[in-house]
């Protein structure tokens, strides 16, 4: 069966154009890797049409790096992913400071397929300010 059928099709992200020069698009597994990271990256209320879309964080971006930020970052990505990815069920989700520079905290997503319980996994870095 079409990954696409089970999965979902859309445009790649971040946006790019093919090599026919037509809009790239992303299919299955892949598609859902990306729609995690727009719903992450994305900010309540930037898209106008659906306002409560998106996770929530940037707001930590001035936040110290601390085990109860990334506590909180952890359990916003958990809200967020259940809220608006349905295509996915959520294992495990890690929040970690990286050992080679304190402004950053590595996001880490286990998560299964529910069409087909496949095992998937994503990791980014989230780089705090200054």
């Amino acid at each position: 069966m079409d990954d696409g059928a089970i999965y979902g099709r859309g445009i790649s992200f971040p946006p790019r154009l093919g090599v026919d020069g037509r809009w790239a698009w992303s299919v299955g597994a892949q598609n859902i890797r990306e729609a995690i990271q727009i719903i992450l990256l994305t900010i309540p209320g930037e898209r106008l049409l659906l306002t409560a879309f998106g996770g929530r964080l940037k707001q930590y971006l001035f936040e110290p790096n601390t085990v109860a930020t990334r506590r909180q970052m952890q359990e916003e990505i958990v809200r967020s992913l259940k809220q608006w990815e349905p295509r996915v069920s959520l294992d495990n989700i890690t929040v970690d400071g990286d050992p080679t520079d304190a402004r950053v905290a590595v996001i880490t997503i286990n998560y299964r397929l529910v069409a087909s319980q496949a095992m998937d996994q994503i990791s980014m870095k989230f780089q705090f300010g200054i």
